[in-house]
């Protein structure tokens, strides 16, 4: 590892399987967060960033099936890693549809999931180093989202943060849809009606930014989000 405690949401409704497992996964210096059921789950997930989610499926108010989804709904990377008794083909089949990483059966043997963890988070910071480290040609536009500049005929725009995420995420679905829910979830922490609006505003900031090549344009397709439309080879 890095050095840096990598933050880990642990859901396990056993409290005697979660303690233990978090206790260990502590002392190999993770910062694990334990809820006993999916909607106290849920609700760690949209008011902490963590690296990776561990999920029981069996859990009272909302199973890690659902859990999974809403996860996915805010962040489409997180590494899932499901933790659970259920053994069935079927099951399996529905945790790795959901976009799991891993499906663990119980009982597993704790040194195995440590080294599975360990493997895929080196695997995503990768990823997500390059991801960082990528820039955009928008039209006549070019975006380093790392530096939050926007530079246009020799001229630099430095967007807010805000900005910043809100064009990268266009960036990144260029000329696809950009579901709202999503860049709600994931800049604001929630879709409610407020966050909505203040969106609006930051989503008209942007095409007064982007104003000046007339290929580029931000479509709001009602209902479902935007879509940052720009030629793909400018």
């Amino acid at each position: 590892m890095d050095g840096k405690k990598h933050k880990i949401l642990l859901c396990e409704d056993d409290p005697n399987l979660g303690m233990v497992l978090k206790n260990y996964l502590e002392l190999n210096d993770f910062d694990v967060t334990l809820e006993r059921d999916g909607r106290l789950g849920l609700a760690a997930f949209q008011r902490e960033k963590f690296e990776l989610c561990l999920l029981d499926i069996m859990m009272p108010h909302m199973d890690g099936f659902t859990l999974a989804e809403e996860i996915r709904d805010v962040d489409p990377d997180i590494p899932l890693f499901f933790l659970s008794a259920k053994t069935m083909k079927e099951d399996i089949i529905q945790g790795y549809k959901l976009g799991a990483d891993d499906y663990i059966t119980k009982p597993f043997d704790s040194e195995v999931l440590l080294l599975k963890i360990k493997a895929i988070l080196k695997r995503n910071e990768e990823v997500t180093k390059e991801a960082e480290n990528k820039e955009f040609d928008l039209g006549s536009y070019h975006f380093n989202p790392k530096l939050r500049e926007l530079i246009h005929a020799g001229k630099t725009q430095t967007l807010s943060p805000k900005e910043n995420e809100l064009l990268k995420m266009l960036a990144e679905h260029l000329n696809d849809l950009l579901p709202r829910e999503q860049a709600l979830k994931k800049i604001w922490g929630s879709d409610t009606y407020f966050n909505g609006r203040s969106m609006d505003v930051y989503i008209a900031k942007l095409r007064k930014y982007l104003k000046e090549d007339s290929s580029i344009e931000i479509v709001n397709i009602h209902g479902n989000g935007f879509r940052l439309v720009a030629p793909v080879n400018a």
